[in-house]
């Protein structure tokens, strides 16, 4: 019965050896594909020329009709004249024709917004095939989709309707999650007005006095909302309750105890790919289609959003927009789910910003301070953003997220990418294992060698 024993524990000890040198061997080989050297960002798209904001500045809104990032990676500036595509051209950037200007299409989209208001329908310019595309959720009645037809048909042939599925509502219920009476939204980007820190969300989540917890038992207070702005726009500061952000303040959570470094603010280009984090539905991606969105929610109109393909659901109101770690939005809210897709509006966070007069908490090396994180101003949007090709764009550098640990797992923690030196000292200590059971089972043998013929022999 003892020998039996014996042959059981060495055969777990050789097999707890054996999962050990695997174990550690996939942490080494998963740190140093991690630590590969990451292939060089795609050309800037002004290296030749402007910028296609720049030109349409330089231009007049009469001679154009907007900009975006085209396929190839170029920027595209649609032109009403050859005159102006000539200059385009000489700028490095590509030029479309178009029949209507900007001022067209604005005077358009005021005319919509004069109209009598309809709960379930949203606007936007399509830059690219100069367009206005209204649309209409299944909540809005056959009366009501009339009227506004009629009033579209007045405009021009270039106001296009469609019906889209599911319901345009905001997506209170996030990066990290943020709780209330009120529901549940999405912390979005930290931000500082020199003398306290706050958390921007939206302002759908609730009014000034909302108070906020990190849990669902309401035993961690959070912060109190000491400014909201909705309808109209959606951002609300979330004042801390300790007046600081603590560490950690320039990282956006994306799951799994990751986050993503924000370095700097700045407005989107249409066809830029961008990612969205939420508390729901966690780190999602697409691209903005229409910049001075407006979406009609039961609750008002907010006006001047940022539209896109990205997915949201309830719960991710209030979560981070960015690209390349740049801070673009904050989730507003929109129709379907991630899992048959929609559409998603996003308050534009310099707007929010300049609005609040409050700037963001970026990383020290951005900022120029101690480390920690520190404010700094947001930069000029034509200079921090449509450097990359749309297919060429990611969330931005990664890093942990501090104070966190929702989400991370043994097996995370265990195949962190970071880990080469604990992989090697798993694989050191399961050699150390497989080779003393050999030992003693060798050493063990020949005990029993010795005892068997000492008997044998007298």
């Amino acid at each position: 019965m003892r020998h039996a024993r014996r042959r059981v524990v060495r055969r777990v000890t050789r097999l707890a050896a054996v999962g050990g040198l695997l174990l550690g061997g996939a942490m080494v080989a998963q740190a140093a594909m991690a630590s590969e050297t990451p292939s060089a960002p795609a050309r800037p798209l002004a290296a030749t020329g402007d910028t296609g904001a720049a030109l349409v500045a330089r231009l007049g809104t009469a001679r154009t009709a907007g900009d975006w990032i085209g396929a190839d990676g170029r920027t595209v500036v649609a032109v009403t004249d050859e005159a102006a595509a000539r200059e385009v051209r000489r700028a490095g950037a590509e030029a479309k024709v178009v029949p209507h200007s900007m001022n067209e299409l604005k005077s358009a989209t005021a005319t919509l917004r004069s109209a009598p208001r309809v709960p379930g329908t949203a606007w936007a310019v399509d830059y690219r095939a100069n367009r206005v595309v209204v649309r209409a959720d299944r909540t809005v009645s056959a009366g009501d989709w009339s009227r506004l037809t009629r009033v579209a048909t007045g405009i021009g042939g270039f106001v296009h309707m469609e019906r889209t599925k599911g319901t345009f509502t905001t997506r209170l219920n996030g990066a990290q999650p943020i709780l209330s009476t009120g529901g549940r939204c999405s912390a979005g980007f930290n931000v500082t007005d020199g003398r306290s820190d706050f958390i921007l969300t939206a302002g759908h989540c609730g009014p000034a006095g909302s108070t906020w917890f990190a849990d669902n038992q309401g035993g961690q207070q959070l912060g109190r909302t000491v400014n909201s702005s909705f309808p109209g726009s959606d951002f609300s500061l979330v004042q801390y309750t300790g007046g600081k952000a603590g560490a950690g303040a320039d990282v956006v959570a994306i799951g799994g105890g990751k986050g993503v470094r924000i370095t700097g603010a700045a407005d989107p280009a249409v066809g830029q790919r961008v990612f969205r984090s939420g508390s729901t539905s966690g780190l999602r991606d697409g691209r903005v289609t229409a910049l001075n969105a407006t979406v009609n929610y039961p609750e008002g109109t907010v006006t001047g959003l940022i539209e896109t393909t990205v997915c949201a659901e309830p719960g991710d109101s209030g979560g981070p927009l960015f690209s390349e770690g740049i801070a673009l939005g904050v989730t507003s809210g929109g129709n379907g789910d991630c899992t048959a897709g929609g559409t998603t509006f996003f308050q534009p966070v310099t707007k929010a910003l300049t609005a609040l007069g409050v700037r963001l908490i970026v990383s020290a090396r951005n900022a120029g301070g101690a480390p920690g994180g520190t404010p700094s101003p947001a930069p000029a949007a034509s200079a921090a953003q449509g450097a990359m090709a749309p297919n060429a764009a990611s969330p931005g550098s990664s890093a942990p997220v501090t104070g966190a640990p929702q989400g991370s797992t043994l097996l995370a923690r265990l195949t962190d990418t970071r880990n080469v030196g604990p992989g090697l000292l798993v694989i050191a200590g399961s050699l150390i294992a497989l080779v003393a059971t050999r030992y003693i089972r060798a050493e063990q043998d020949r005990k029993a060698y010795r005892r068997y013929y000492s008997a044998t022999w007298g």
